[in-house]
């Protein structure tokens, strides 16, 4: 087997909170990721999913460079992303770029399309404006685009569009992995099936592997080859599209799956049990742990808890 692309082991990302009361004494530790691992290979699609504030975003940006770990260990190819050796940003820039949700947002409305595509190629070292414009068409036709559109500004595109635009700029360096940051969730119902359908075969044309975030489990299972289960900053459970959907292990991801719209039964609702939420501020210790999949916990008491109701 080749060695994994990513690798990412005992993650753990926390943040200073300010005490209460009126002094404002006795600042904590908000644990927004508790002890994450998974690795991530070429050409993989890895899903984590969960709802908001689970962490899934703040893992996303410590593998970008975009949020430091408190501890853990991150790889890419084998090289630490953290600590003394880790990459420039430069360099982190060329292997993990990110396509966000608000297609609007993350561009600026001052620069037309083609300054959007263009700045990361001169601050890379592609000086040359021949050079630069062979690589501009060829990703506007890539991404579904005409060349001729780079010169207009982003307002003047869908939202559709903006997002095509938005998956260009993240693909302009060539990086090697790329994280999709709810890359459908702010587009019409319409458009989605194009956006994903045009990212799979992105995927297959520059073997890219995705990391994938999201808590719309209908998109997970038409893009996923693995899917993670993150509930309050942990891991609970990790496998294949297929097991996640057909057997899932935890009483959290049974619910995650029983909230996906069922047009045949409009209006239904999950028999499945809610379970207890850990506090993010203290997380449960190992003797108060019971493992309900190889290599995943949950709390006992959350377990008795699901099991009574």
């Amino acid at each position: 087997m080749t060695a994994p692309l990513l690798e990412v082991d005992d993650l753990h990302v926390r943040f200073p909170v300010a005490g209460t009361g009126l002094t404002g004494r006795g600042k904590r530790l908000l644990h927004a990721v508790n002890g994450v691992s998974f690795s991530l290979a070429k050409g993989e699609c890895l899903s984590i999913v969960g709802e908001s504030g689970c962490g899934k975003s703040t893992a996303a940006l410590s593998i970008m460079g975009l949020q430091e770990p408190t501890e853990g260990e991150i790889r890419f190819r084998g090289r630490p992303m953290t600590g003394p050796s880790a990459p420039t940003r430069m360099e982190r820039a060329k292997a993990v770029q990110i396509v966000f949700q608000d297609p609007y947002a993350s561009l600026n409305p001052r620069q037309t399309v083609w300054r959007s595509l263009a700045d990361p190629l001169r601050l890379h070292g592609i000086t040359a404006k021949s050079e630069s414009a062979d690589r501009i068409a060829a990703l506007m036709r890539s991404v579904g685009l005409t060349p001729e559109q780079a010169g207009r500004f982003p307002h003047e595109f869908s939202g559709g569009q903006r997002q095509r635009i938005g998956i260009a700029r993240a693909l302009i360096l060539e990086p090697e992995i790329v994280v999709l940051d709810e890359p459908v969730s702010a587009l019409d119902v319409s458009i989605r099936a194009q956006i994903i359908n045009l990212l799979l075969d992105l995927q297959d044309q520059f073997g890219l592997s995705y990391l994938m975030i999201s808590h719309d489990l209908s998109v997970v299972e038409h893009m996923s080859d693995r899917v993670m289960v993150m509930y309050f900053g942990q891991l609970v459970e990790t496998g294949s599209w297929q097991q996640i959907f057909a057997s899932p292990a935890h009483p959290y991801t049974r619910r995650l799956i029983a909230a996906i719209p069922d047009p045949a039964h409009f209006g239904r609702i999950s028999a499945e049990p809610f379970i207890d939420a850990p506090n993010m501020f203290a997380p449960p210790a190992a003797s108060d742990l019971t493992e309900i999949a190889p290599g995943h916990f949950i709390r006992r008491t959350a377990l008795e808890g699901a099991a009574r109701a």
